[in-house]
């Protein structure tokens, strides 16, 4: 037995020759083997392209969907430089309420076009589309399809379902472009504030005018208009005014609510209104802003500021007085009392009974200069500065003398803009600081711009008679309970159109502020033609009209304006308010010591 193994010698590897039924292993040279390994390199080279392509495809479908999408409005490509240049179209900035509350903003929409050289039956697609927006005719289809166009509107601004269903015609030949369309949110209910745009995003009227270029400034985006009105206020003001129009068949009415410190209009109505999205359907009176642009001649709401004029002058003390026992004579013409008390009259009795006879006398003392030179320093000659251009301005008599001073005295022979009144009356009660008002919301903090145009005595005095004229006088009909409403009525006849006053046609105003120991706000309310109503006693004037109206806002504005009920029976405030109203005197001892 041998100790070691030998160890084998190592074979050659097998190859496939030795292997049974396998072919040798064939070498490729020359042409043959150059043919393959060019074939190969063109296919890794086809390979690399069709990745690098579709990397391409990739990204550039993320940055339309996921990048651009967000930050761009989309728009339907097109070659057609007309369309390019009427349809580029800016996105309007929202304007809001002092609260934040959505006025206005903008909603993307589908617009319709057509390249009518590119449809093929443009009789046919005329039938369809006609069957798809009933709105329009075949007539009118093919009239915007017929050839010779390149480029044609067939409908701005289709709603998703029309868009949808025009889309499934599957025409060649219309196509969508996508804009921006206005729209508001509380539909009519500040639309005289808000104004309108055009089918083309451009602000016609209103604030959308005002501030066209700057709500279209692309360096706002996002940055919306902050307007002093209080939406929820607007919606009270608006619902009693509409059921007040309505009761007494008035052709029209309006009304506003004011911060008298700062100037801030909270709420404006002017009725009657009109949607914003169809502004081309409303009536020209529809669209008429009765408290910005329309100018009237205010009556006896006149008289608040007659007698603070006389005041401040110092014509006259609050314990005097004037002789009202009979009309004045002018020519062939009277200035009546309608409630007359045919005796002397103290100056808080001539306010309170609203005497047009003592306020005409008052007036002539001041002089026709010191009037028209009063009535300048209070805003009443010019157009006031606001941010609308729907402005009127005031019709100022041609000749201002005695006579004019008279009839002005008690709201006659001036027309102004409700506006201008309600901005100057707000002076009288405010401390006698005139604030220029405003529809944008004013920064807290800053100073508000004002001028002193009365002495703040004499506004204490104003805060009082005008409290008197609620609880004793023509506006009983305002007075709401913990409130200290304090105002002045004003019915005057409108001007007929063959000349002279119309005393069927009344125009009733009634100014309020409250609460009148501290006032804070001041409420305007006008109707236009009231008719007398069961209940009224055949009256329509603005003590049974504008004032409980007015009354009825205050109540369900107070307590959302934060504005706290007071006692007025605590002693401590009946003595604030307490005004001397001088007892009847014998009219000979007046009359002989004038």
């Amino acid at each position: 037995m041998a100790l070691f193994r030998r160890t084998p010698k190592p074979r050659p590897p097998c190859t496939p020759a030795d292997i049974p039924g396998r072919p040798a292993l064939v070498k490729l040279e020359g042409e043959t083997k150059q043919a393959l390994e060019t074939g190969r390199s063109r296919l890794v080279i086809g390979i690399a392209l069709f990745s690098l392509l579709f990397c391409v495809l990739a990204g550039r479908l993320v940055w339309l969907t996921a990048i651009k999408g967000v930050s761009e409005p989309a728009v339907t490509r097109t070659s057609n430089p007309e369309l390019l240049a009427k349809t580029v179209l800016m996105e309007r900035q929202p304007v809001v309420d002092r609260n934040g509350q959505m006025l206005a903003t903008n909603l993307k929409t589908a617009s319709l076009f057509a390249d009518p050289r590119k449809i093929i039956n443009p009789d046919q697609a005329a039938v369809r589309l006609a069957q798809t927006l009933p709105e329009f005719t075949v007539a009118d289809l093919q009239n915007k399809l017929a050839p010779g166009k390149s480029f044609v509107w067939i409908k701005r601004n289709l709603t998703p379902r029309q868009q949808y269903e025009v889309n499934r015609l599957g025409i060649p030949g219309l196509y969508f472009h996508t804009e921006q369309k206005r729209v508001y949110p509380q539909g009519n209910l500040a639309v005289h504030v808000l104004g309108y745009t055009d089918i083309d995003g451009k602000g016609i009227a209103g604030i959308e005018q005002h501030f066209d270029e700057s709500l279209r400034d692309p360096a706002r985006t996002g940055d919306p208009l902050e307007l002093s009105i209080d939406i929820r206020v607007q919606h009270i003001v608006r619902d009693e005014l509409f059921k007040a129009v309505q009761f007494f068949e008035a052709i029209g009415g309006g009304a506003i609510v004011l911060d008298i410190h700062t100037g801030e209009i909270v709420s404006l109505v002017s009725l009657p209104d009109f949607d914003p999205l169809n502004p081309g359907e409303a009536s020209k009176d529809a669209r008429f802003n009765r408290i910005t642009l329309g100018v009237y001649e205010m009556g006896s709401t006149m008289k608040t500021l007659n007698t603070a004029m006389a005041l401040d002058y110092g014509t006259v003390k609050l314990s005097g007085g004037y002789d009202a026992t009979n009309p004045i004579q002018i020519s062939r013409f009277q200035i009546r009392d309608d409630h007359p008390k045919r005796r002397w009259l103290s100056v808080p009795e001539i306010y309170m009974y609203s005497s047009n006879i003592g306020s005409a006398k008052m007036a002539v003392d001041v002089g026709p200069n010191l009037q028209r030179e009063f009535m300048g320093k209070i805003g009443m000659l010019n157009k006031v500065a606001l941010e609308l251009p729907e402005i009127g301005a005031p019709l100022i008599p041609r000749n201002w003398k005695t006579v004019e001073t008279m009839t002005i005295a008690f709201g006659h022979g001036l027309s102004v803009t409700p506006l201008q009144l309600a901005t100057a009356t707000a002076a009288m009660i405010n401390g006698g600081v005139l604030h220029p008002p405003t529809l944008v919301k004013r920064p807290p903090g800053l100073p508000v711009p004002g001028r002193q145009v009365i002495k703040p005595e004499v506004s204490d005095v104003m805060r009082k008679l005008m409290l008197l004229v609620v609880e004793e006088g023509t506006g009983k009909k305002a007075d709401v309970e913990g409130y200290l409403v304090g105002g002045k009525t004003g019915t005057s006849e409108k001007v007929g159109a063959r000349g002279g006053y119309n005393r069927k046609a009344l125009f009733n105003t009634f100014v309020a502020g409250f609460p009148m120991h501290k006032p804070r706000y001041l409420v305007q309310v006008m109707m236009d033609e009231p008719k007398p109503q069961k209940g009224t006693y055949g009256f329509a004037t603005a003590g049974w009209t504008s004032a409980p109206t007015a009354g009825r806002i205050i109540s369900r504005i107070a307590p959302l304006l934060g504005v706290p009920p007071v006692d007025e029976n605590a002693p401590d405030l009946k003595q604030a308010m307490y005004v001397p109203v001088t007892g009847v005197r014998t009219q000979e001892k007046k009359i002989a010591s004038q």
